[in-house]
């Protein structure tokens, strides 16, 4: 009785397939040590999410997003239809040369939050300040008439 290797395919349709797997294992190494050792920068970065909470007033629909260490001027808030994007950029402090984490959980870099909005605001009365780090933006609620009388 013969030994068989148990890698090993028994017939010539399972010798094809193994061949075929063992390569594309050795394509897949080959591409993972490539990409860690590679220095090239990726064309686009993923943008991190702002963490926002979203309440209503009687008068207003407030959005409030933390943004501890970002400076007034790499933010930007744009109204478009029913949504506000609150874009920006967080840079790390360059105080000393980091050797190793032993804890990273901030974010540092692009992000970008879209908040729908729960109901119609008018967007040219958009009013947004910064205090303590925290990004508050008021947006006015549009008052309608709930309930009128039509005249015959």
């Amino acid at each position: 009785m013969k030994k068989e290797k148990k890698d090993q395919p028994n017939n010539q349709e399972e010798n094809n397939q193994w061949e075929t797997k063992k390569i594309e294992e050795k394509n897949n190494k080959e591409n993972t040590e490539k990409k860690s050792s590679s220095k090239e920068k990726p064309l686009f970065k993923k943008a991190g999410e702002l963490a926002v909470d979203v309440y209503s007033t009687e008068k207003n629909i407030i959005i409030q997003a933390p943004v501890g260490g970002v400076k007034k001027d790499d933010l930007e808030i744009v109204t478009e239809k029913d949504m506000v994007i609150i874009k920006g950029n967080r840079e790390r402090p360059k105080d000393e040369e980091i050797v190793d984490f032993y804890t990273n959980e901030c974010f540092y870099g692009f992000f970008r939050r879209e908040v729908v909005l729960p109901e119609e605001t008018d967007p040219s009365r958009l009013e947004a300040d910064i205090k303590e780090g925290v990004l508050t933006i008021k947006a006015p609620k549009i008052e309608r008439e709930k309930r009128r009388k039509v005249e015959i």
